[in-house]
């Protein structure tokens, strides 16, 4: 699968508004924030894409589910169990 975003593209600083226990604590137990919040905002854009396919190709899914329930899979034929 395609990544997402460019892996490589450089960092760019910015500003943020955090709970301030919650930016406390984390500093106190040395959390990286930045390596933090780029892989939950990596991982966020993921289940966003995947719920956009999702919606994007609800027909298709069906139809071919539909497909499948009144005539088999095309490899029914090939199947052994």
């Amino acid at each position: 699968m395609a990544d997402l975003y460019d892996l490589n593209a450089p960092k760019k600083a910015t500003n943020l508004s955090l709970n301030s226990d919650l930016l406390e604590k984390a500093r106190s137990l040395k959390v990286n924030l930045s390596a933090t919040l780029e892989q939950a905002l990596s991982n966020k854009l993921k289940f966003v894409e995947a719920e956009k396919w999702k919606r994007e190709n609800k027909a298709a899914v069906e139809a071919y589910n539909e497909f499948v329930a009144e005539n088999g899979s095309l490899s029914d034929e090939y199947r052994d169990f």
